[in-house]
């Protein structure tokens, strides 16, 4: 099955439950196929601009399209690519704290499907051979009840056909929640937190591994992952994100 036949096999479906299942959009409240309207979508989560390639920060003026931005140029990150599907900025950043800290979990299939508009939008681009979710520490965990990353995986692993490895890593410190860190002492927070499993070795080494987040912020946590799977024999790592934080 060709990668737009699997696309369009996975989307009928919903489609067809939606409109017969008419919600409310979680953007304007007004009456919607979808937990968000496409007029909202339309407004607030079409493609935008040329990105980084590799961290997918908006290019600058002066940067050319296609190419690094001037800062992965000066330190390269671990991780080979980046694609987001939007900023994560007003109002899609509410839709991301409803589902991870509200429990809104349909929004999770939105912002998959988001996701996959990013990936269609780049003919071309290198799918992963693999996805891995972005691992919560046991205590947040229990806390929240559900892994964000994972929950957004499940339907973009189906959507790309890509198989999905919800346990190739696990987090061996359960350090503090990177958003009440200082910038500063970000990348130091996250050293040494992720570990390989086990038996995951011989999935990893030579292989693309794709690396599923809800946000990314300052790339810290995604760039120690890429370390931990390139250490342990990864031959690219690529990042696929809802929404990206833009710099300040």
């Amino acid at each position: 099955m060709t990668g737009r036949l699997r696309l369009w096999s996975y989307r009928w479906p919903h489609a067809l439950m939606n409109a017969l299942l008419p919600c409310s959009c979680a953007l304007c409240g007004e009456t919607a196929g979808a937990v968000v309207c496409l007029p909202c979508q339309r407004d607030h989560a079409a493609p935008g601009g040329a990105r980084c390639p590799c961290c997918a920060n908006p290019l600058g003026a002066h940067e050319v399209a296609g190419q690094r931005c001037a800062g992965c140029i000066a330190a390269a990150p671990a991780f080979d690519a980046t694609l987001a599907a939007a900023d994560y900025a007003a109002p899609l950043d509410s839709l991301v704290l409803r589902l991870k800290f509200g429990a809104q979990l349909p929004l999770a299939p939105w912002f998959a499907a988001r996701m996959v508009d990013a990936v269609l939008a780049q003919p071309g681009w290198p799918l992963p051979e693999l996805l891995c979710p972005v691992p919560l520490g046991p205590r947040r965990l229990v806390e929240r009840g559900f892994n964000q990353a994972l929950e957004i995986a499940r339907p973009l692993s189906a959507a790309l056909g890509v198989p999905l490895q919800p346990r190739l890593l696990v987090r061996a410190v359960d350090t503090a929640a990177q958003s009440g860190v200082a910038p500063s002492e970000r990348a130091g927070n996250i050293h040494g937190a992720f570990e390989v499993a086990n038996d995951a070795l011989g999935k990893i080494q030579g292989r693309h591994i794709g690396v599923v987040d809800d946000v990314m912020t300052s790339g810290h946590t995604l760039n120690e992952i890429a370390a931990t799977l390139k250490r342990a024999g990864a031959a690219r790592v690529s990042n696929l994100v809802f929404a990206r934080t833009p710099p300040h």
